[in-house]
């Protein structure tokens, strides 16, 4: 016999996504940087505050993710990120988007689609979400101690470093899989 989840969707039907929002900008990340013994590096840290956000799901058991380059966040760009999400979900399958309980996750005026369930996260817990760790390994690797010229500048790094991470075969499996979402 099938385990089959409410709704009659069978568990070998369902992909489990983690969904989370980053913000990318003009007073970015400063992290560690390599210098000569007894030298003390200078890194700029600008003092404008123009942003983008990416909005990024990550399916581990996959190895897939989707994102979203957005000038803010609201609910306008998280129901662009469901359909998107809604539109890369394969026929005959589910996904099962575990989220924190942001605002414009919640509120009753987004539009779900039958292939998406919403799972909401304990408030306060970005630990038990993998995507976090997504975006330590794009500010560290790629989007910290930057300049950037204005908003186009700082999507196309955002939409770069995004890509650059994604496009590592095996990458999102080995930082995002956890043992509890497995179905």
């Amino acid at each position: 016999m099938k385990e089959a989840l409410p709704g009659g969707i069978e568990i070998a039907q369902v992909d489990v996504w983690f969904q989370d929002e980053a913000r990318v900008g003009q007073r970015g990340t400063l992290t560690r940087t390599w210098a000569l013994k007894g030298t003390r590096p200078r890194l700029k840290r600008q003092q404008q505050f123009e942003y983008a956000y990416i909005f990024g799901s990550v399916c581990a058991k996959s190895d897939k993710a989707i994102g979203l380059i957005v000038p803010s966040v609201n609910t306008h760009a998280m129901q662009l990120h469901l359909d998107q999400i809604a539109a890369e979900t394969p026929s005959g399958r589910h996904a099962i988007l575990v989220l924190d309980r942001a605002a414009w996750h919640t509120t009753k005026r987004l539009n779900t689609h039958q292939k998406i369930t919403l799972i909401y996260l304990p408030p306060a817990s970005p630990e038990l979400n993998p995507t976090e760790q997504v975006w330590r390994q794009l500010r560290e690797d790629s989007l910290a101690n930057r300049s950037f010229a204005d908003y186009e500048d700082i999507s196309v790094c955002a939409c770069n470093a995004w890509n650059q991470f994604v496009g590592q075969p095996g990458a999102i499996k080995k930082l995002c899989t956890r043992s509890w979402a497995n179905l």
